[in-house]
């Protein structure tokens, strides 16, 4: 399998979590993120050619995923959804980039096809958008640098998968609790410690006011 070099970036809080409560835009916490760490995520966006969110974080947040605090090019656009739930009025949808919606055999094809009177569409699965398969595919469209900015489940399967090769996070000061609240990676998790997946930490420094770490994915052989 070919696949895009895939880097997830994310903004987490002390105690790991990326919203104030479930359900909630991770909006409400960047806004406490200052300027210099503000550059430096766009700083990243515009060295890929391409950048992941999950369906749930375009409902919930609406983001336009461009780069605007930096310069470079825009990164295309891709939105993994089994059943292309994706607003008509997202942001995403409209012109300041290239979109791709990746979705399903089995999507609705009312859904798909008003999508593709926007943006393009390509499906990658029967029931189940097939992560594995659908790298393949972005590679062979030019794909070949990925930056992941989540949400929790979108990281969890990516993981989960041996898909990621380095996270990159922007640690925000500040404590929100709760046991529903969503953390940097969600799913049903490892059952044992033999199926953990370890992380070297290559680098560790400031921006602004804010920690940044970054670490190189190991997977076990």
């Amino acid at each position: 399998m070919n696949r895009p070099y895939i880097i997830i970036v994310s903004e987490v809080t002390i105690d790991g979590k990326l919203t104030l409560k479930r359900g909630a835009s991770s909006k409400e916490i960047m806004q406490f993120m200052d300027e210099e760490a503000t550059k430096y995520l766009h700083q990243i966006r515009a060295k890929v050619d391409g950048i992941m969110v999950g369906a749930e974080t375009i409902r919930t947040d609406n983001p336009f995923l461009t780069v605007r605090y930096a310069e470079g090019k825009n990164p295309t656009r891709i939105v993994p959804t089994s059943q292309a739930n994706i607003p008509l009025d997202a942001n995403i949808l409209q012109k300041h980039a290239p979109t791709i919606i990746v979705t399903t055999e089995n999507a609705p094809e009312n859904k798909v096809k008003a999508l593709e009177e926007k943006v393009e569409v390509i499906k990658c699965g029967e029931n189940q958008v097939d992560l594995i398969k659908m790298m393949d595919v972005l590679y062979n469209k030019g794909i070949k640098t990925l930056m992941v900015e989540g949400g929790s489940t979108l990281n969890w399967n990516l993981i989960k998968l041996g898909l990621v090769d380095e996270i990159r996070l922007i640690h925000m000061p500040f404590i929100i609790g709760g046991e529903d609240t969503p953390t940097f990676v969600g799913g049903e998790g490892f059952k044992s410690l033999d199926e953990i997946v370890k992380a070297k930490l290559r680098a560790h420094f400031l921006r602004g006011s804010h920690l940044i770490t970054e670490w190189e994915i190991k997977y076990e052989d």
